[in-house]
């Protein structure tokens, strides 16, 4: 971080070698952070760190020369073997942070993995403006990759979407899930590629078939690199090379912009594939250095040695019979030692028949012993036929490796080609499975959705027990929705359904309505629930005030924001006070579109004096004293809270909720003037923003200011 308020950030995967970095404002830093999730963070040693994140990194402290601006420049420079970091979209003065913070990384690597890091063959710089903005309680609140409860992948948005058939594209959707376009043009080829693959269910279903059957070609490729490779990894890269041609196949006849991309992208490497499918045997083994990992054949000098191994028994045997036939000695057998290595051992009964060729080499008490040239000839190349085979086989399979290892930066590219293909298909299936629409992207910050649905409810719960609602957002339909109702409505669910049907439609993929027209937001927030935060001294009022003025510093026009019962944690006037001026400044400061659900009904009277809010309850049916939730979006506001109906539900004994019912008729007596208004209906007088001295803007008008000389 530095004194103007930015901090440069940079991040790598060693298994792929994917390495970003970013100049992040440092107010931002901890929801950048929680969109990547670190395993391990690197920090300068004399920077503080007090920041509290949602999950628990390795924190690794390094000398401040490790993240030095000249070196970590040249760092990079050394390791890209350029002279300048503009080709990857760098300016060296305005992202001097962000090399700062590269630099470091490939500083630590270089020390602690001891090996080569040649998969890191390009650096992307990561800029905000090209994706949508979804805080660290946004992400937590709508549950994009884990569930609020319990932490799991399972019931999130992220395990709803994937239909993913590779482990690369399943780690692709999780990125594209946290990086949604903010770009018209860019969101409209994903959603051409998978409008395509959707009408074209032959192909589909074919790319998916050949895609089960490649392995995770990034982390293969990160083994090769880094020289880790096992001969099983390179056999997994050749099989992985075996299905690239029918996937372009299959891909060529598409006609999609993206898809065409990608079709350009698939390069079939025959002769490196036809060379480690010919070469390494299948199944192959781990271990590059206990042989048995080339076929026969591929090697003329490895057959031999291998037969000389198999063999030297059977050439034993028969020497030994062709020299008693020789020489006449009936007794005459070969023997090994140590020492002398192979031997033809004669009693001294048949000394006198020992041939001049034969060397003797030892006198034992009742024998000699005795050496030939083709006996000794054959021993050298009998003894250690076998490791001399394993060395041959270990030096073939590292001609192999590093052939491999030539051409990785072209194997990533593919990889990355595979991973969109696998991506595109898969929401191409999802769209397919749970009929899905095509959203209609726009720039006006409008919403319009016909019989939208959760995403996820819309799976787990029973088919056809999901309530579709519309939702009308933007011009005359009004800007700020206000949705009252009872408890266990579904007024959370819908406004929930709202954001990650707008998320969806930014990632690239269809969505669950029967027709969607979607202004590009450029920020998502949600605030949705509250917890303590003990570990900072926080309540949940504290909280849930923190993430409001959030929401207030930095939305813009062209933001979605999600609400659910702001205020709660407070007293009643306090809290109807706060969520007053929060909605009023919301539709006259900001202008956003914005859903807010509460059980204040006194806010339903902002309709009568702001023209771009809106009113919308949950319908219910009272049916014999009990209330039916009927889970439907309507216009207008809810006559009545139900809360007391809902207490009745739970068992609240009758003494209790009866004397509520009572109270409840004299507080709703006293909101309305002797004229019959409702008494919070005065509208406010516009100001406009000011700054306090600090430079942050004023979260409410505090009231009339006045000033006197």
């Amino acid at each position: 971080e530095d004194t103007s308020g930015s901090a440069g950030l940079a991040w790598a995967d060693l298994s792929t070698g994917r390495f970003f970095t970013a100049v992040v404002p440092a107010t931002k830093l901890e929801d950048e952070l929680t969109r990547i999730l670190p395993t391990e963070l690197l920090l300068p040693e004399e920077q503080r760190w007090n920041r509290v994140l949602p999950f628990e990194p390795t924190i690794t402290r390094r000398p401040p020369w490790a993240f030095g601006s000249d070196a970590a420049r040249q760092r990079l420079l050394t390791h890209f073997a350029t002279a300048t970091l503009e080709g990857f979209g760098l300016d060296e003065e305005r992202d001097h942070l962000a090399i700062r913070a590269a630099g470091a990384i490939l500083e630590y690597l270089s020390e602690t993995q001891k090996s080569t890091l040649a998969h890191f063959d390009r650096i992307t710089p990561y800029r905000s403006e090209t994706t949508l903005e979804i805080d660290s309680a946004t992400r937590r609140s709508l549950e994009l990759t884990v569930t609020l409860r319990h932490g799991r992948r399972d019931g999130s948005l992220l395990a709803t979407l994937d239909r993913t058939v590779t482990a690369m594209g399943a780690r692709l959707l999780a990125d594209w899930l946290s990086n949604p376009l903010t770009q018209v043009e860019a969101i409209g080829d994903r959603h051409d590629a998978v409008e395509e693959l959707l009408n074209h269910a032959g192909a589909r279903r074919a790319l998916r078939e050949e895609l089960r059957s490649i392995y995770d070609l990034p982390r293969l490729l990160a083994r090769v690199s880094t020289g880790r490779a096992s001969p099983r990894d390179l056999h997994f890269i050749g099989k992985t090379l075996l299905r690239v041609p029918e996937i372009k196949r299959h891909l060529t006849p598409l006609q999609a912009s993206l898809l065409r991309q990608l079709d350009a992208s698939l390069e079939c490497f025959e002769e490196l594939r036809h060379e480690l499918l010919t070469a390494l045997v299948d199944p192959c083994p781990l271990s590059a250095r206990d042989g048995g990992i080339i076929r026969e054949h591929f090697d003329e000098e490895l057959d031999e040695l291998r037969g000389l191994a198999a063999g030297g028994k059977e050439w034993i045997a028969r020497y030994q019979a062709e020299e008693i036939e020789r020489t006449g000695i009936p007794n005459l057998k070969i023997g090994f030692n140590k020492v002398f290595g192979y031997y033809l051992e004669v009693t001294h009964a048949h000394r006198e028949r020992v041939p001049q060729r034969y060397h003797r080499k030892q006198t034992l008490k009742n024998a000699e012993r005795y050496i030939t040239d083709e006996l000794k000839q054959y021993e050298e190349q009998v003894l250690g036929a076998d490791e001399r085979a394993k060395e041959l086989e270990y030096t073939i399979f590292c001609t192999l490796r590093d052939k491999v290892a030539q051409v990785v930066p072209r194997l990533q590219r593919l990889a990355d080609a595979l991973a969109q293909i696998d991506l595109l298909a898969s929401l191409a299936e999802l769209a397919q499975e749970r009929r899905y629409c095509r959203p209609e992207m726009v720039r006006e910050p409008v919403l319009e959705i016909r019989d939208g649905r959760h995403p996820v409810l819309d799976i787990t719960e029973p088919e056809g027990t999901f309530v579709p609602n519309d939702t009308l957002a933007g011009g005359d339909a009004g800007h700020v929705l206000l949705i009252t109702g009872p408890n266990m409505a579904g007024k959370s669910t819908y406004i929930r359904q709202v954001a990650l049907i707008t998320i969806m439609a930014q990632l690239g993929s269809f969505v669950p309505a029967s027709r969607a027209r979607i202004g590009v937001a450029d920020r998502v927030f949600a605030r949705v629930g509250a917890s303590d935060e003990l570990s900072r001294g926080q309540s949940t009022f504290m909280v849930e005030m923190t993430e409001t003025a959030r929401i207030l510093n930095t939305a813009t026009k062209r933001s979605l924001v999600i609400l659910d019962e702001i205020g709660r944690g407070t007293s009643t006037y306090d809290g109807i006070s706060l969520a007053w001026a929060i909605t009023e400044y919301l539709h006259d400061d900001i202008g956003c579109r914005t859903l807010f659900a509460t059980h204040y009904h006194e806010l339903t009277d902002l309709e009568k004096t702001h023209a771009g809010v809106k009113n919308y309850n949950v319908a219910v049916r009272e049916w014999e004293n009990r209330v039916v939730f009927l889970h439907k979006i309507v216009p207008g506001k809810a006559d009545k809270s139900y809360g007391i109906h809902v207490a009745q539900l739970a068992g609240v004994p009758p003494v209790v909720y009866e004397r509520a019912a009572e109270i409840l008729t004299r507080l709703e007596a006293g909101h309305v003037d002797e004229k019959g208004q409702p008494k919070l209906a005065t509208p406010r007088r516009r100001r406009r923003r000011v700054a306090a001295a600090a430079g942050q803007k004023l979260l409410f008008d505090m009231g009339d200011t006045e000033s006197s000389s």
